[in-house]
Protein backbone atom coordinates (compact mmCIF):
# COMPACT_ATOMS: atom_id res chain seq x y z
CA UNK A 1 0.00 0.00 0.00
CA UNK A 2 1.32 3.36 -1.32
CA UNK A 3 -0.08 7.19 0.35
CA UNK A 4 0.52 10.65 -0.57
CA UNK A 5 0.94 13.41 2.20
CA UNK A 6 -0.66 16.31 0.35
CA UNK A 7 0.14 19.02 2.83
CA UNK A 8 3.39 18.97 5.69
CA UNK A 9 5.51 21.47 6.16
CA UNK A 10 8.54 19.10 6.42
CA UNK A 11 10.91 21.86 5.88
CA UNK A 12 9.94 23.33 9.56
CA UNK A 13 12.43 23.80 11.95
CA UNK A 14 10.96 21.20 14.35
CA UNK A 15 12.57 18.61 11.37
CA UNK A 16 16.25 19.60 10.99
CA UNK A 17 17.90 17.66 13.68
CA UNK A 18 16.19 14.35 12.24
CA UNK A 19 14.59 14.92 8.78
CA UNK A 20 16.58 12.17 7.42
CA UNK A 21 15.39 9.76 9.96
CA UNK A 22 11.92 11.55 9.70
CA UNK A 23 11.77 10.48 5.99
CA UNK A 24 13.04 7.21 6.23
CA UNK A 25 10.10 6.44 8.33
CA UNK A 26 7.63 7.82 5.37
CA UNK A 27 8.85 5.38 3.18
CA UNK A 28 8.69 2.77 5.62
CA UNK A 29 5.15 3.72 6.50
CA UNK A 30 4.56 3.67 2.27
CA UNK A 31 4.40 7.34 2.07
CA UNK A 32 5.62 7.93 -1.04
CA UNK A 33 5.50 11.68 -1.83
CA UNK A 34 5.09 14.63 0.41
CA UNK A 35 3.46 17.98 -0.83
CA UNK A 36 5.13 20.93 0.80
CA UNK A 37 2.86 24.50 0.88
CA UNK A 38 5.11 27.27 0.98
CA UNK A 39 4.68 30.00 3.98
CA UNK A 40 5.78 33.07 2.70
CA UNK A 41 9.61 34.54 1.86
CA UNK A 42 11.14 32.86 5.23
CA UNK A 43 10.37 29.17 4.41
CA UNK A 44 11.36 28.98 0.59
CA UNK A 45 14.96 28.23 1.11
CA UNK A 46 14.56 25.39 3.30
CA UNK A 47 11.73 24.16 1.47
CA UNK A 48 13.71 24.37 -2.08
CA UNK A 49 16.70 22.49 -0.28
CA UNK A 50 15.20 19.90 0.78
CA UNK A 51 13.74 18.94 -2.44
CA UNK A 52 16.81 19.17 -3.87
CA UNK A 53 18.24 16.27 -1.85
CA UNK A 54 15.15 14.60 -1.80
CA UNK A 55 13.54 15.49 -5.69
CA UNK A 56 11.65 12.00 -5.47
CA UNK A 57 9.74 12.62 -2.40
CA UNK A 58 9.36 16.15 -1.31
CA UNK A 59 7.84 18.52 -3.76
CA UNK A 60 7.26 22.26 -3.63
CA UNK A 61 4.71 24.57 -4.13
CA UNK A 62 4.52 28.09 -4.32
CA UNK A 63 2.06 30.69 -2.65
CA UNK A 64 1.42 32.97 0.40
CA UNK A 65 -0.11 31.96 3.34
CA UNK A 66 -2.99 34.28 4.63
CA UNK A 67 -1.54 34.68 8.12
CA UNK A 68 1.24 36.59 6.41
CA UNK A 69 -0.56 38.79 4.30
CA UNK A 70 0.61 42.43 5.94
CA UNK A 71 0.85 45.56 5.08
CA UNK A 72 3.21 45.17 2.84
CA UNK A 73 2.23 42.06 0.94
CA UNK A 74 2.65 43.12 -2.59
CA UNK A 75 6.77 42.55 -1.65
CA UNK A 76 5.64 38.71 -0.60
CA UNK A 77 3.40 38.31 -3.90
CA UNK A 78 6.58 39.76 -5.97
CA UNK A 79 8.40 37.00 -4.77
CA UNK A 80 6.03 34.82 -5.18
CA UNK A 81 5.21 35.34 -8.97
CA UNK A 82 8.71 35.66 -9.55
CA UNK A 83 9.22 31.98 -8.66
CA UNK A 84 6.10 30.54 -10.56
CA UNK A 85 7.77 32.77 -13.46
CA UNK A 86 11.09 30.54 -12.98
CA UNK A 87 10.24 26.95 -12.82
CA UNK A 88 7.93 24.49 -12.05
CA UNK A 89 6.03 23.69 -9.05
CA UNK A 90 2.71 21.40 -8.08
CA UNK A 91 0.47 23.91 -7.18
CA UNK A 92 0.23 27.54 -5.81
CA UNK A 93 -0.32 26.97 -2.14
CA UNK A 94 -0.76 27.73 0.34
CA UNK A 95 -3.00 30.23 -0.09
CA UNK A 96 -6.48 31.30 0.86
CA UNK A 97 -8.35 33.17 3.73
CA UNK A 98 -7.60 33.11 8.08
CA UNK A 99 -9.92 34.96 10.48
CA UNK A 100 -8.74 32.66 13.37
CA UNK A 101 -6.11 35.14 14.49
CA UNK A 102 -7.09 38.45 13.25
CA UNK A 103 -8.88 40.29 11.20
CA UNK A 104 -7.08 43.37 10.20
CA UNK A 105 -5.64 42.15 6.58
CA UNK A 106 -8.90 40.73 6.01
CA UNK A 107 -9.39 43.13 2.33
CA UNK A 108 -5.50 42.49 1.63
CA UNK A 109 -6.01 38.64 2.34
CA UNK A 110 -8.87 38.36 -0.34
CA UNK A 111 -7.21 40.67 -2.76
CA UNK A 112 -3.78 38.20 -2.25
CA UNK A 113 -6.03 35.33 -2.54
CA UNK A 114 -7.52 36.29 -5.92
CA UNK A 115 -4.48 37.51 -7.20
CA UNK A 116 -2.88 34.05 -6.44
CA UNK A 117 -5.82 32.51 -8.06
CA UNK A 118 -5.37 34.13 -11.25
CA UNK A 119 -1.89 32.72 -11.49
CA UNK A 120 -2.82 29.47 -10.75
CA UNK A 121 -5.45 29.60 -13.64
CA UNK A 122 -2.28 31.45 -16.09
CA UNK A 123 0.32 28.61 -15.12
CA UNK A 124 -2.44 25.74 -15.53
CA UNK A 125 -1.52 24.65 -11.66
CA UNK A 126 -4.00 23.34 -8.90
CA UNK A 127 -4.22 25.76 -5.63
CA UNK A 128 -4.38 24.81 -1.73
CA UNK A 129 -6.74 26.40 0.59
CA UNK A 130 -6.36 27.29 3.67
CA UNK A 131 -9.62 28.40 5.40
CA UNK A 132 -10.01 29.02 9.11
CA UNK A 133 -13.10 30.97 10.47
CA UNK A 134 -13.62 31.72 6.51
CA UNK A 135 -15.37 29.38 4.64
CA UNK A 136 -18.18 31.43 3.21
CA UNK A 137 -15.73 33.91 1.94
CA UNK A 138 -13.37 31.39 0.40
CA UNK A 139 -16.05 29.29 -1.19
CA UNK A 140 -17.81 32.76 -2.65
CA UNK A 141 -14.55 33.63 -4.31
CA UNK A 142 -13.62 30.14 -5.69
CA UNK A 143 -17.83 30.07 -7.54
CA UNK A 144 -16.89 33.67 -8.41
CA UNK A 145 -13.58 32.82 -10.37
CA UNK A 146 -14.08 29.34 -11.31
CA UNK A 147 -13.62 28.39 -14.90
CA UNK A 148 -12.36 25.06 -16.42
CA UNK A 149 -8.95 25.67 -14.89
CA UNK A 150 -9.37 25.95 -11.62
CA UNK A 151 -9.14 23.38 -9.49
CA UNK A 152 -7.20 22.54 -6.27
CA UNK A 153 -8.09 21.67 -2.26
CA UNK A 154 -9.47 22.59 0.55
CA UNK A 155 -7.47 21.83 3.02
CA UNK A 156 -7.85 20.56 6.93
CA UNK A 157 -11.08 20.33 5.70
CA UNK A 158 -13.03 20.15 9.03
CA UNK A 159 -16.83 21.52 7.57
CA UNK A 160 -20.47 20.33 7.42
CA UNK A 161 -21.76 18.07 5.02
CA UNK A 162 -23.45 21.01 2.91
CA UNK A 163 -19.81 22.45 2.79
CA UNK A 164 -18.34 19.64 1.47
CA UNK A 165 -21.38 19.79 -1.69
CA UNK A 166 -20.35 23.06 -2.45
CA UNK A 167 -16.92 22.14 -2.46
CA UNK A 168 -17.81 19.20 -4.59
CA UNK A 169 -19.87 21.64 -7.13
CA UNK A 170 -16.99 23.68 -7.52
CA UNK A 171 -14.85 20.97 -8.63
CA UNK A 172 -12.57 20.65 -5.54
CA UNK A 173 -10.87 17.98 -3.21
CA UNK A 174 -10.92 17.82 0.73
CA UNK A 175 -7.95 17.11 2.58
CA UNK A 176 -8.40 15.20 5.54
CA UNK A 177 -5.95 15.30 8.12
CA UNK A 178 -5.40 14.61 12.55
CA UNK A 179 -8.90 16.08 13.00
CA UNK A 180 -10.71 13.90 11.01
CA UNK A 181 -9.37 11.20 13.90
CA UNK A 182 -10.57 13.72 16.95
CA UNK A 183 -14.03 12.14 18.83
CA UNK A 184 -14.92 15.80 19.68
CA UNK A 185 -14.36 17.11 15.57
CA UNK A 186 -17.95 14.50 14.79
CA UNK A 187 -16.00 13.81 11.58
CA UNK A 188 -17.69 10.67 12.00
CA UNK A 189 -20.77 11.81 10.93
CA UNK A 190 -19.32 14.09 8.12
CA UNK A 191 -17.00 12.17 6.03
CA UNK A 192 -19.25 9.12 5.17
CA UNK A 193 -21.45 11.85 3.32
CA UNK A 194 -18.48 12.83 1.27
CA UNK A 195 -17.55 11.42 -2.24
CA UNK A 196 -14.70 8.97 -1.92
CA UNK A 197 -13.66 10.40 -5.24
CA UNK A 198 -12.76 14.24 -3.69
CA UNK A 199 -11.03 13.03 -0.69
CA UNK A 200 -7.33 13.12 -0.15
CA UNK A 201 -5.37 12.87 2.91
CA UNK A 202 -2.77 15.15 4.31
CA UNK A 203 -1.01 15.24 7.76
CA UNK A 204 -0.15 19.23 7.91
CA UNK A 205 2.97 18.31 10.01
CA UNK A 206 4.24 19.29 12.04
CA UNK A 207 0.81 20.58 13.56
CA UNK A 208 -2.07 18.51 14.32
CA UNK A 209 -1.05 14.92 14.75
CA UNK A 210 -3.49 12.23 14.65
CA UNK A 211 -4.52 9.55 17.28
CA UNK A 212 -3.05 7.82 18.94
CA UNK A 213 -0.19 10.31 18.38
CA UNK A 214 -2.21 13.37 19.29
CA UNK A 215 0.02 16.21 21.50
CA UNK A 216 3.05 14.67 19.38
CA UNK A 217 4.97 16.48 16.30
CA UNK A 218 3.21 15.57 13.85
CA UNK A 219 4.82 14.19 10.80
CA UNK A 220 3.84 12.48 6.76
CA UNK A 221 4.49 8.46 8.51
CA UNK A 222 1.76 9.12 10.70
CA UNK A 223 -0.78 9.25 7.36
CA UNK A 224 -2.02 5.38 7.85
CA UNK A 225 -3.07 6.30 11.15
CA UNK A 226 -5.43 8.99 9.59
CA UNK A 227 -6.25 6.39 6.81
CA UNK A 228 -7.60 3.69 8.91
CA UNK A 229 -9.93 6.13 10.50
CA UNK A 230 -11.07 7.24 7.72
CA UNK A 231 -11.77 3.45 6.49
CA UNK A 232 -13.61 3.09 9.43
CA UNK A 233 -15.59 5.94 8.65
CA UNK A 234 -16.67 4.54 5.07
CA UNK A 235 -16.61 1.10 6.71
CA UNK A 236 -14.32 0.21 3.86
CA UNK A 237 -10.93 -1.75 4.16
CA UNK A 238 -7.50 0.29 4.18
CA UNK A 239 -6.37 -0.44 0.86
CA UNK A 240 -9.48 0.91 -0.53
CA UNK A 241 -8.64 4.30 0.96
CA UNK A 242 -5.03 3.97 0.18
CA UNK A 243 -5.83 3.43 -3.51
CA UNK A 244 -8.77 5.85 -4.01
CA UNK A 245 -7.04 8.94 -2.15
CA UNK A 246 -3.44 8.11 -3.35
CA UNK A 247 -5.24 8.27 -7.41
CA UNK A 248 -7.48 11.83 -6.16
CA UNK A 249 -3.78 13.09 -5.35
CA UNK A 250 -1.79 12.29 -8.89
CA UNK A 251 -4.67 13.44 -10.66
CA UNK A 252 -4.76 16.84 -9.12
CA UNK A 253 -1.02 17.18 -9.17
CA UNK A 254 -0.75 15.73 -12.89
CA UNK A 255 1.06 13.09 -11.39
CA UNK A 256 3.88 15.72 -10.84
Amino acid sequence: MTFIDTHAHIYDEKFKDDIRDTLARCEEAGVEKIYMPNIDHTSIDGMMELEERHPQQCISMMGLHPTSVKKDFEKELYIVEEWLGKRAFAAVGEIGLDYYWDTTFAEQQKEAFRIQIEWAKKYELPIVIHNRDSFEDSINLIEELKDEKLKGIFHCFTGTVDEAQRIKEAGFLVGLGGVSTFKNANMDQVIPEIDMDMVVLETDSPYLAPVPKRGKRNEPSFIPHIAEKIAEYYKVDLKTIAERTTSNALSLFNSF
